[in-house]
């Protein structure tokens, strides 16, 4: 078994080399939206760019919550990877590709049964209703492949290797750039071309990671065998997966409703938040891929036994991520306007006072997102994945409260604290989870300790 491993060495040191690769192939892999919109916002339409990012609560419904599903799936590989199991290694790897693939291909049908309607059922303009659909009907027959390529990308990372799955993404963003160009600017193919290059992109990520982990990452030998459905694993991956996919679907469910408010502000609102939430996107990255890093490393570990290590390590990622947070936030005040000039050719007044409110809020309450990564990756690295539906609940609450109490009393001022509402109302649960679970690990540090 190659070792890539997590389980020894400087910890913070450790991830933050691990998160590094991660933090550039999210950039990436967030570049397939962002061009996207500032092609499609500033070559096509306002109505096009609101269009496009009138779907987005919808997308995180259909596709953060298949993408939740395999984030759960390669959990027990890590722990696996730390026990030094290589059949449980290949077992659950080869499972989760097949699980991945299946599902894929039925969220596939029923994203295209229930797209159109949502979009009505959030109060989506008629003047753009038509173009949101048309964008969505092509965008999601990607499912399969973001599944897949995030799965083997999610293995990769398992057994410590982070640094690959960069380089096809690179190699996916450059395709769907060129196509972009190819189609909204050469062809005018409108947001159709949008989704059609962002299609191809996901299928080239989803055959390239593929191919490494089948074929070049030593530390995984899956078989044909592996690939064969077995009820027992996929039950323990669903175990896993289920309640991180549920996190994403109640949280989405939110959005929905609060992307139903935002809605009735108007399409020059809607372009307002849809940019300046692009801008805040682009900051989660740092802290998303330090949550990464603190996964691998918890299920790592957590195999390994190192429970010692994980509570130590913890405190400091902690405060690391507190501090990332603030700098975060001053870089989202500073060059969060100009970035959202980009989305469009001429701005109005509305739609950069929307932006302006939105990039103030989310700045001023950053941190509360920071912790919300630290504590619901790490019980994610130990297996208590019912704590991300849990946290989702609290999301859910947040935003429904906003977007049908405070938002008709105070205005758009409401919806742009809606986030951070919702990130309180996850951090509070998963604080008082974490701190439960850390004295079982303390006791069990004190056991392993004893043994020695």
């Amino acid at each position: 078994m190659k070792q890539n491993s997590m389980l020894t060495g400087a910890p913070i040191k450790s991830i933050v080399r691990f998160s590094l690769p991660i933090m550039a192939s999210s950039l990436l892999q967030y570049n397939y939206t962002l061009v996207d919109n500032i092609l499609v916002g500033r070559y096509v339409s306002t109505d096009a760019l609101a269009a496009v990012g009138g779907v987005g609560s919808i997308n995180s419904f259909i596709v953060g919550a298949a993408l939740g599903l395999t984030s759960g799936f390669t959990i027990p590989v890590a722990q696996a990877f730390g026990a030094k199991d290589q059949n449980k290694i290949n077992r659950f790897a080869g499972s989760s590709i097949t699980v991945s693939l299946l599902l894929g291909i039925l969220l596939v049908v029923i994203a295209h049964i229930i797209s159109t309607p949502l979009l009505k059922l959030i109060g989506t303009p008629d003047e753009i209703l038509g173009l949101s659909s048309s964008y969505v009907n092509i965008l999601y027959f990607a499912i399969p492949f973001q599944m897949l390529s995030n799965n083997f990308t999610a293995i990769s990372r398992a057994v410590g290797e982070s640094k690959k799955p960069l380089y096809y993404f690179i190699v996916s963003i450059f395709v769907n750039f060129v196509l972009d160009i190819l189609f909204i600017v050469g062809f005018h193919w409108s947001v159709e071309g949008a989704a059609l290059a962002t299609l191809i992109s996901h299928i080239v990520a989803a055959v390239l990671t593929g191919n490494y982990i089948l074929r070049h990452n030593k530390s995984v030998e899956v078989s044909k065998e592996n690939f064969k459905f077995d009820t027992k694993t996929a039950l323990i991956q669903l175990k896993l997966g289920i309640p991180v996919s549920l996190q994403f679907t109640v949280t989405s469910i939110g959005s929905m409703i609060l992307q139903s408010a935002v809605n009735s502000f108007g399409t020059a609102t809607i372009a307002g938040f849809t940019a300046a939430g692009r801008v805040e996107n682009l900051a989660n990255i740092p802290l998303s891929g330090l949550s990464v890093g603190t996964q691998t490393f918890v299920g790592q570990n957590y195999g390994a036994k190192n429970y010692d290590r994980i509570i130590k390590s913890v405190k400091k990622i902690f405060v690391l991520d507190i501090m990332l947070s603030v700098v975060l936030s001053v870089a989202m005040l500073v060059v969060g306007m100009p970035i959202v000039r980009l989305f469009m050719t001429e701005p109005n007044e509305e739609i950069l006072f929307a932006a302006k409110k939105y990039l103030l809020a989310t700045a001023e309450c950053f941190s509360l997102v920071a912790v919300l990564f630290v504590l619901r990756n790490t019980l994610q690295g130990l297996g208590f994945t019912y704590a991300n539906a849990v946290a989702g609940a609290g999301e859910l609450i947040g935003r429904i409260s906003i977007a049908l109490i405070f938002t008709p009393l105070i205005g758009f001022n409401a919806v742009c604290y809606a986030a951070p509402a919702a990130w309180l109302l996850a951090d509070i649960p998963l604080a008082i989870i974490y701190l439960k679970k850390q004295k079982k690990f303390k006791a069990l540090a004190l056991k392993e300790q004893q043994k020695e």
